[in-house]
């Protein structure tokens, strides 16, 4: 699992971060990762800063839900420490 470290004021809280089918190409094709972040993060600026670390989920995240702890959230959501955040596209089909 990679663990990606990043620039905070406050100290850093980890979130662990699920990347599901095309979130999952655009992350370089792994599935999970560590990620830390500054403590009082929503989820909307988890969205920033997820298209920060990488680049390749800016076109995909504003398409995509995430769900904290099993939950479909809103961008609105507060985060904690040791939160599980799933990255999960839109799915094509019928």
């Amino acid at each position: 699992m990679a663990v990606r470290e990043g620039v905070c004021n406050h100290p850093p809280m980890q979130l662990e971060i699920l990347f599901f089918a095309a979130a999952r190409d655009a992350a370089g094709g792994q599935s999970e990762a560590e990620l830390a972040v500054e403590e009082g993060l929503d989820v909307g600026a988890l969205r920033v800063r997820l298209a920060a670390e990488w680049p390749g989920l800016e076109r995909l995240l504003p398409r995509c839900r995430l769900a904290v702890n099993e939950d479909f959230v809103d961008d609105d959501a507060p985060l904690r420490e040791g939160d599980e955040v799933a990255i999960i596209p839109p799915v094509a089909g019928g």
